[in-house]
């Protein structure tokens, strides 16, 4: 895991470009200030181990954050090297407790996120999660729901519902940032994918309406004289696609297992779709009938286990009915613990028969992970190029799927 460095929310670092900056002659006393600030930065980045250099002793809440950040890093690297991996919080529940509240006080709620996993990550506490007292003090993310996920089977009935607290917060405001935006954009998609040559006047595309007509423009007028109109499809209730969402339940996939189960539940509310949410390890698990409570979904996966993405896609493409109309998408590190040959064969089978086929390899703020590229570079061959999906962006990528046009792959470059 890659430990971001929390001291860069405080006051910025000093770099060698700052180090010496123009004071002016009129600020008396001014250099003397501005190089006791800078130390005291230094101080606060390096940890105040005896190679520091600064000689600063801080005091007071610099003391305090010093003191927090401390007890999570001061011996990460002598714990990397086997030695003491306690750092500074010990063991016990209070000392914990104390040190959450303490890094709530001093520091950012993005600050929190970060040294919470780090803590949970290089100090081995995901065994106090199970406690009630813990989960009510932590800062809750999307990351924290993973691995409360993870340690699901092993947690006590006494915990159970505090944690099932903590994930419904977290995906209540994932709801909140996604939904309508979601629901906004795929329904327009849905009304563009049906086309009518002759629309009534309220269903109207004038944008391509105008745009298929230029030819025809009156410069005496000002007009156009549109020979042919462009329509929208009305808005039915009827069914128009259907959505299958194929999402591998591995341990590295955990925010993505959480985004995607939000998405499931805001597309399962349209009418216009159908959709189906699908996880999988080296066993199949059809989640469908949960999709109206994504906590429920969240709380019916198990992170970790193996990856079978042959026998996943054989359960999803046996739940076909109609591939013209039909989008799968699968999210996956495509690290395949099954059939090479026969997971490639199935997707060239959808893609033939007209479903259109979507590959993500994550669906999270964090980016790709690390995948099989010789997997990936396999599905760009067949047409399905795989590639990393913010939340944000996953509306597009579907509206795209659903017209049949090309997806808007992010620029890595």
């Amino acid at each position: 895991m890659t430990t971001s460095n929390p001291t860069s929310t405080l006051p910025p670092n000093p770099t060698p470009a700052t180090l010496n900056p123009p004071v002016s002659p009129d600020a008396q006393g001014a250099p003397d200030a501005a190089e006791a600030e800078r130390l005291r930065r230094w101080r606060l980045v390096l940890g105040g181990e005896s190679a520091d250099g600064t000689g600063v002793q801080l005091r007071g809440q610099d003391a305090a954050m010093d003191g927090a950040l401390g007890s999570l890093y001061g011996k990460g690297d002598r714990a990397a090297k086997g030695r003491d991996r306690s750092a500074g919080l010990g063991a016990s529940a209070p000392s914990v407790a104390r040190w959450l509240g303490d890094i709530r006080k001093y520091f950012p709620s993005s600050v929190v996120q970060v040294m919470q996993r780090d803590a949970i990550d290089r100090l081995g506490l995901s065994a106090l999660l199970l406690e009630p007292e813990m989960l009510e003090a932590v800062e809750a993310d999307v990351h924290l729901v993973g691995t409360l996920l993870s340690l699901n089977k092993a947690m006590p009935e006494t915990t159970k519902e505090t944690a099932r607290a903590v994930v419904r917060k977290v995906v209540e405001d994932l709801e909140k940032r996604l939904a309508s935006r979601t629901r906004a954009t795929l329904t327009g998609a849905l009304d563009r994918s049906a086309r009518v040559s002759r629309p009534r006047h309220r269903d109207i595309d004038w944008n391509r309406t105008i745009a298929a007509n230029l030819k025809h423009y009156l410069p005496e007028y000002g007009t156009v004289v549109p020979e042919r109109l462009v329509g929208y499809g009305r808005a039915s209730q009827s069914v128009k696609k259907e959505v299958i969402l194929c999402v591998d339940q591995s341990g590295s996939m955990a925010a993505s297992v959480v985004y995607a189960s939000v998405f499931g539940a805001v597309l399962a509310s349209m009418r216009s779709l159908s959709t189906r949410l699908v996880v999988f390890d080296t066993a199949v698990a059809d989640l469908t009938e949960q999709l109206d409570d994504p906590v429920d979904v969240l709380f019916g996966t198990q992170l970790g286990g193996g990856t079978d993405i042959n026998r996943a896609l054989a359960y999803c493409q046996s739940r076909i009915s109609r591939p013209a109309d039909t989008v799968v998408v699968l999210i996956s590190d495509l690290y395949e613990g099954g059939i090479r040959d026969g997971m490639l064969k199935r997707v060239a089978a959808m893609k033939a028969s007209g479903v259109q086929f979507v590959t993500l390899l994550a669906l999270s703020d964090e980016g790709a992970p690390a995948y099989d590229r010789e997997h990936a570079a396999a599905l760009a061959g067949l047409g399905a190029p795989a590639f990393a999906c913010t939340p944000d962006l996953f509306p597009e990528v579907m509206a795209a799927a659903i017209e049949r046009r090309p997806l808007p792959i992010p620029d890595v470059a």
